[in-house]
């Protein structure tokens, strides 16, 4: 059984973290190149992104469609069932990795590849809504 009071604190949380990584957008040359900044940009990504996960993963298990074989696969399976349309779940399975070089140091990450990463928010959005209205739809 899902556990509604806990997807809608995930999904507030990413929402948070949106909020601030939408004000970041703005954010001029001199705020950008504040190694402070940076850091509390890629914290951002990673809490939203780990939360995205943390529904995926929930949800999985709560519906019987797991587990996963990796955090990735929990997004791809949420599209295979409906809560996410497939190429939003592919969007956030590639998330994922960029989570895990921002976490794991796996590879050195571009800090231009994260500003970037700021201009392509709206997929987090997405998740949000798509989960949110699929809860709705639940009996």
């Amino acid at each position: 059984m899902v556990d509604e009071v806990r997807v809608g604190r995930l999904l507030r949380a990413i929402t948070e973290e949106l909020a601030f990584l939408s004000a970041e957008t703005g954010a001029g040359p001199a705020r950008r190149n504040d190694r402070t900044w940076l850091r509390a940009v890629k914290y951002g990504f990673v809490t939203a992104i780990e939360a995205c996960l943390d529904v995926a993963q929930h949800l999985c298990a709560s519906e019987g469609w797991g587990p996963p074989s990796t955090n990735a696969d929990a997004l791809v399976i949420l599209g295979r069932h409906g809560v996410l349309e497939p190429d939003l779940a592919r969007r956030l399975a590639l998330a994922v990795g960029f989570r895990n070089a921002l976490v794991h140091g796996y590879v050195a990450v571009d800090d231009a590849v994260v500003l970037r990463r700021l201009d392509h928010l709206g997929e987090f959005e997405d998740f949000v809504a798509a989960v949110a209205g699929w809860m709705s739809r639940q009996p």
